[in-house]
């Protein structure tokens, strides 16, 4: 007891959080450095695990930049060399000049733990940025003058930049590669959809593109009223329903009341104009409430804040993948509405930089991002041709860059009056301009105006049935 009671009489006081040195291991910092000069082979292995500012020690910084610089060149490495590139550079006083050379030459009597050395140094540098993080925190936790939402997505934003930054080598054996694109290629013959993405749940458009896949940024354009929200909610649907894999829905133009009276009305072929006016028939009640019940147990989440930034989406659906162990899709309506992060940047710089955002978001979290786009006016400017194209995009030189997927929802019918109309009515065509790893092409569907619903186009034998099917459900809305 009196042993304990010395010990504590002689602790030294903690220093307070803030005063205390950050983490560093010079020797470590300095075995890196110094099998980098016994064998050169080392640089390949320490670049894949360290960077520049990943070292505490400013001399030691400046070193391993000479010596990674070198090797890049071809040039051979040894004491003599280095000297001469520090002295030629004005770096060699402010290293230490050869006292500190010699020291570093001599801190290892082999080059075998380079690697060992090089991930200890980084551990303490993660350390160091995550202290860094927390510090700033603090600081935009004070700052009352911005927005507490702003400064929460802030702080989620500056902690996992860490985890992305630090994330292992990206290098990985074609052996290792090869099995699991040969799992993936057995699960599609025998007809399953592997973990490599999500099927739409149209049959000729799966067929064209394999359905959406991981890390993978799938853009939908349309211009206005062309049915590219309701598209997008049928994916939505047919991924919750028969995949069971959560889906984020970020709409920035509908609030989430909308979309629910939408996917109901779409999910029981239950005319959406009679129920805003409150005149749907019992059948038609009965149908919305027995959808309701499957619907509300479906993984679908619902973001209809009116702004977002690609951070926020971000952090949205980091938490999801947290909370349900998975996420098979994120869809985003629209693209023009994500809040850019500096509003004074020209508005092609901003759209640039978002869709190379939702681009990274898509394969850091390893999940197919669906983002839906307006069209411009060229779209309409046609007389006979209103087929939209890759020009149409606004500001398309980003998006087509960075998009895997293009897709056009189009229906002529839009364009046409009269008979012509009458023509084309319940045609819809999914136009697909790009596809990295597939093949370009127009998948026809039908679309159901009262539900808002694109289907599969059947073959012609079953017409009559679809025909039959849709004038008995007007029968039942009272028509």
């Amino acid at each position: 007891m009196a042993t304990d009671e010395l010990r504590k009489q002689h602790k030294k006081p903690e220093l307070p959080i803030l005063e205390r040195k950050p983490p560093y291991n010079l020797e470590a910092e300095q075995g890196v450095l110094g099998s980098m000069l016994l064998n050169s082979e080392m640089c390949d292995e320490v670049a894949l695990i360290l960077r520049v500012d990943d070292f505490y020690d400013d001399a030691n910084q400046r070193l391993f930049s000479h010596l990674m610089a070198m090797h890049d060149a071809g040039s051979k490495i040894d004491i003599t060399l280095l000297v001469d590139r520090l002295q030629n550079s004005g770096d060699y006083e402010k290293i230490g000049g050869a006292a500190y050379l010699g020291k570093v030459a001599h801190s290892v009597a082999n080059a075998a733990h380079a690697a060992y050395y090089a991930r200890i140094v980084r551990e303490k540098s993660t350390f160091r940025s995550l202290i860094n993080a927390a510090t700033e925190i603090l600081r935009d936790g004070y700052d009352e003058s911005r927005e507490a939402k702003e400064a929460l997505a802030s702080a989620e934003q500056k902690i996992f930049s860490i985890l992305d930054s630090r994330g292992g080598a990206a290098v990985s054996s074609i052996k290792d590669v090869l099995l699991e694109a040969m799992a993936r290629m057995d699960a599609r013959m025998k007809g399953e959809h592997t973990t490599g993405g999500v099927e739409t749940g149209y049959h000729d458009l799966d067929a064209m593109t394999g359905g959406l896949h991981n890390a993978e940024l799938v853009v939908l354009a349309a211009r206005p009223s062309m049915g590219k929200t309701a598209f997008a909610m049928n994916i939505a649907e047919n991924v919750v329903l028969r995949d069971r894999k959560p889906v984020l829905f970020i709409s920035l133009e509908m609030s989430a009341i909308e979309l629910a009276d939408r996917l109901l009305c779409s999910a029981a072929r239950v005319n959406g104009h009679r129920l805003r006016n409150g005149t749907i028939s019992n059948d038609d009640r009965k149908r919305l409430v027995e959808k309701a019940a499957i619907i509300s147990q479906a993984p679908l989440f619902v973001d209809d804040s009116p702004a977002r930034t690609v951070t926020e989406i971000a952090a949205g659906a980091r938490r999801i993948q947290r909370r349900e162990g998975t996420l098979g899709l994120i869809i985003i309506d629209y693209l023009q509405l994500i809040e850019p992060d500096n509003s004074k940047d020209p508005r092609q710089e901003q759209v640039a930089k978002i869709t190379r955002r939702l681009k990274g978001l898509s394969r850091e979290m390893s999940v197919p991002v669906l983002c839906l786009a307006q069209l411009n006016r060229q779209a309409e400017a046609g007389k006979d041709d209103h087929r939209p194209k890759m020009s149409h995009l606004r500001e398309s030189g980003a998006i087509e860059q960075d998009a895997d997927v293009v897709m056009f929802v189009h229906r002529e019918e839009y364009y046409k009056r009269g008979e012509d109309k009458e023509q084309f009515e319940g045609q819809a065509e999914i136009i697909i301009s790009k596809q990295r790893n597939g093949p370009v092409g127009d998948v026809e569907l039908i679309w159901r105006k009262d539900f808002t619903r694109f289907e599969d186009k059947t073959p012609e034998r079953y017409d009559e049935f679809d025909t039959y099917n849709d004038a008995n459900a007007g029968a039942s809305a009272g028509f």
